[in-house]
């Protein structure tokens, strides 16, 4: 089922909102050099549950910032309530998850230039689930 016009308006206010606490966090927590975005934003369709997912450079340091980010949610989803009070009712459940696709097509990209050959070795590239 396609996303209605309301779930892609909160999913784009939460994904922009999300990027500047979770950068200011990061800065703030002196993890200089780490760079979190937010590439992506779900929500459902009564709008009680939003699918966050953070791409984090450099990726070795991914699995800590995912950890860290999960256990501060309740105090994200407070700073996020504050900056989006006169635009949603209700904050949505945020629950967060890595966003592993730029590492995916860069071994796709590795693959395609010879380095590796994933018809040779098909436990090169993992499968991946759709979501």
């Amino acid at each position: 089922m396609e996303e209605s016009q309301r779930q892609k308006k909160i999913a784009s206010v939460l994904q922009r909102d999300l990027a500047e606490v979770l950068q200011n966090s990061a800065t703030q927590g002196g993890m200089r050099g780490i760079l979190i975005s937010v590439s992506k934003v779900k929500v459902t369709v009564d709008l009680s549950v939003a699918k966050v997912y953070v791409s984090v450079f450099p990726n070795n340091k991914a699995a800590e910032i995912l950890e860290g980010i999960t256990s501060n949610a309740p105090l994200i989803k407070h700073e996020l309530a504050q900056r989006t009070k006169h635009q949603l009712r209700r904050m949505p459940q945020l629950e967060f998850f890595i966003d592993d696709s730029l590492e995916y097509i860069d071994k796709i990209e590795q693959s395609l230039k010879g380095k590796d050959n994933p018809i040779a070795n098909p436990d090169l590239l993992d499968k991946r689930k759709k979501s």
